[in-house]
């Protein structure tokens, strides 16, 4: 079987996404939408395929086994569930939605259409995170007793100016927190695969005076089993510092720094992994450091996983629990209050 995709949203990521579905085996980009004509045009003539400045137009024309939804956070929900309820399966940016309730109602679409909705997490797929995976569900790392995630980018008040939608708090749904640091903390949770008792943190706009969202997150993240994540999150430093995580366990001491992990053990032994770019496609002028290079390795697991049948590892109910952290994290703020789940 041969997979008819489409792509609605022709903006910064598209060629990560682009890029992945032509390097990838059984798969056709036939279509892609964009409200802003130039690019709509532009990213059909470089991949000899259909554009459209409506996705709904495209959804009813094209016959699409499967479309990439790439648009600003709050068009994700209305953008899947109209493809989802055409039977149409569903793989889109991160976050989820904005709120809880939305992606619900996206799982829900799929489950009633009897297709699949996955969300981008590419940063599991990286080197470093599968050696730190493997090494908790081996046992090597014995007992996770707490994590640390700083988070320092550049995201300056120019930034936010070159787009209609980030730093509106309605459409983005925050800021350093929901569109920055989400990927980090979806890591730690799916690394800690465990039921989170609680939240409690703050937020701030502290350096910024053009946007509505914060550009501060500060916190904690207590699990049942006991451990815990303190995350320390700005977007106003001079420069885009690699993301660094360190995990203290039972048994050693885990260092990621975005894509790269040192694991040190208390009996002398290590382990090390780092990206081998010569194993990754080029995704062409235009990636940014920070989105790593492994976008293409989890569309490869999406589309195998369509044609297994069964669900992709990223599906709707993995996006909900970290939209779930990222919501309370945010109400724990507005409210000075700790949020039980």
């Amino acid at each position: 079987m041969k997979f008819k995709v489409g792509i609605v949203g022709c903006g910064n990521i598209f060629l990560m996404h682009a890029q992945s579905l032509i390097n990838t085996p059984d798969v056709e980009l036939v279509a892609v939408c964009d409200i802003r004509p130039f690019r709509a045009q532009r990213a059909a003539k470089r991949y000899n395929c259909h554009y459209y400045l409506d996705y709904r137009k495209m959804l009813k024309n094209e016959n699409l086994d499967a479309v990439h939804i790439l648009t600003p956070h709050y068009l994700h929900p209305p953008m899947a569930i109209a493809a989802l309820n055409k039977k149409i399966d569903v793989l889109t940016e991160k976050p989820v939605s904005i709120n809880p309730q939305d992606a619900r109602n996206m799982i829900k679409a799929a489950r009633k259409n009897n297709v699949k909705l996955g969300v981008i997490s590419q940063n599991r797929y990286n080197p470093g995170s599968q050696l730190v995976k493997e090494n908790i569900l081996n046992g090597r790392l014995g007992k996770i007793k707490a994590a640390k995630l700083v988070l320092t980018y550049h995201k300056p008040d120019s930034f936010y100016k070159k787009s209609d939608w980030k730093g509106r708090l309605k459409l983005e749904g925050g800021g350093v927190l929901i569109d920055q640091a989400i990927h980090f903390i979806d890591v730690l949770t799916w690394l800690f695969d465990d039921k989170v008792e609680y939240v409690q943190a703050n937020t701030g706009r502290l350096m910024h005076k053009f946007v509505e969202v914060e550009d501060l997150a500060e916190g904690v993240i207590k699990f049942k089993k006991g451990a815990y994540i303190c995350f320390y999150l700005i977007n106003f430093y001079s420069y885009d510092a690699d993301p660094e995580i360190e995990i203290d366990c039972q048994n050693g001491r885990v260092k990621i720094i975005k894509d790269s992990a040192k694991i040190g053990f208390y009996n002398g032994k290590a382990l090390e992994a780092k990206p081998k770019p010569r194993e990754y496609i080029d995704y062409g002028k235009g990636r940014r450091d920070y989105w790593g290079y492994c976008h293409w390795i989890q569309i490869k697991e999406f589309y195998q996983a369509l044609r297994k049948g069964c669900e992709p590892q990223v599906n709707g109910k993995e996006g909900l629990k970290t939209q779930e952290i990222v919501w309370n994290i945010y109400k724990s703020a507005r409210t000075g209050r700790r949020i039980y789940s």
